[in-house]
């Protein structure tokens, strides 16, 4: 079953995407290189409450 996340910026800490991962194959919190419209450059994306 697949689960909604939330995936926000480590510097600004705006919360930016919204994905779903696998719980069962991914139980570690996600982490991803992608664009924050903010900060206005490619920066860490980390899965949140």
């Amino acid at each position: 079953m697949r689960t909604k996340i939330i995936l926000a910026c480590t510097e600004c800490k705006q919360r930016n995407y919204n994905t779903t991962k696998e719980k069962k194959t991914h139980p570690e919190r996600m982490e991803t290189r992608k664009y924050c419209k903010f900060c206005r450059k490619h920066t860490v994306h980390k899965e949140t409450k």
